[in-house]
């Protein structure tokens, strides 16, 4: 393996970035660029810090989240491969994260060697994630292509198929509680139903969800 990835990390957390940024440099065919706490601070120096690829936790606490960050660097560096960073394996919002272009996961309790081998995967052409979330990208592509729903529509339906509340449904999917009732207001008109059940007998029929 000879090739040399410049590698930039955007991760609030001071500590994990030490912890990357030594992993990296450890390793002779990474090159650890940059680190950066927010998307605000990374932004203006990728023109010069020409990363390869990029680290990114997927839950910024402050400023761009981490899921709008990889759609700007998409469509400014598209040859960029971003990979986010996600405490849990938060099948959702990782899967949000992959619709936005980032190229896999790693979690944060992800060892030395899983690191490596996750970067390794990725420079090979692969794309380093869980079954869990493989089985999610899966089912997306089985999905009815025709659904009258959006890609946010499915998401609170999916969740509300598994039971959970609007105020869950709010917190998982970093919308308000007003939002998510929106949201299922459109389903019901959209499948012409009129109550969750029936939202979600018809959806799991016709292959939308």
């Amino acid at each position: 393996m000879n090739f040399h990835k410049r590698i930039v990390i955007i991760e609030d957390d001071a500590e994990l970035r030490g912890c990357y940024r030594l992993i990296i440099g450890s390793v002779d065919r990474y090159h650890f660029v940059n680190a950066y706490e927010n998307c605000e601070e990374a932004f203006p120096h990728l023109h010069k810090d020409k990363p390869d690829i990029i680290l990114m936790d997927i839950n910024l606490f402050s400023g761009i989240s981490g899921i709008e960050g990889v759609k700007y660097i998409k469509s400014k560096y598209p040859h960029i491969e971003v990979v986010m960073i996600s405490v849990h394996d938060d099948a959702e919002m990782v899967f949000e994260a992959l619709r936005a272009g980032a190229s896999g996961y790693i979690t944060k309790s992800s060892n030395y060697l899983e690191l490596i081998q996750s970067l390794d995967e990725l420079v090979k052409g692969g794309a380093p994630m869980s079954s869990k979330i493989a089985r999610l990208v899966i089912s997306n592509f089985h999905s009815n292509p025709n659904s009258p729903l959006s890609e946010r529509e499915k998401d609170v339906l999916k969740l509300i198929s598994e039971g959970k509340s609007y105020t869950q449904i709010a917190d998982q999917l970093f919308i308000s509680k007003e939002t998510s009732k929106t949201h299922i207001k459109n389903i019901y008109s959209k499948l012409e139903v009129n109550s969750k059940s029936e939202a979600i007998e018809m959806a799991k029929s016709k292959k939308y969800i």
